[in-house]
């Protein structure tokens, strides 16, 4: 899921990390049947422990230790059509920020 330990633990304090439904601590247990799900790279993961190991293993033996029920990424061209604000125009009107938050959804 996270490259290093550090980088996992600043997302499980940031409330990005759930265990089963709930946030959690850093130092949580799991279980072999305990669901994962994680907000990285603005998607959603989600992973069923399927054998917890005593010691820190590589990468390719940790893989075997989950099984992975994410949905698929989305497209590459999701992410090139977000519209992008131009770099150095300052902040955005009021004219602009509430066309910014209709087109997000954040209209009340």
């Amino acid at each position: 899921m996270y490259k290093t330990r550090s980088d996992a633990a600043n997302a499980v304090r940031a409330g990005h990390v759930k265990l089963n439904g709930s946030a959690v601590k850093p130092s949580a247990k799991v279980v072999p049947g305990d669901r994962v799900k994680a907000w990285k790279d603005y998607r959603d993961l989600e992973y069923e422990v399927v054998e917890t190991i005593r010691k820190r293993v590589g990468a390719p033996v940790a893989r075997t230790c989950y099984v992975d029920h994410s949905p698929p990424p989305p497209p590459k061209e999701y992410f090139y059509s977000m519209p992008k604000r131009d770099r150095g125009a300052g902040r955005p009107t009021k004219k602009e920020r509430r066309e910014i938050d209709r087109l997000l959804g954040r209209d009340r």
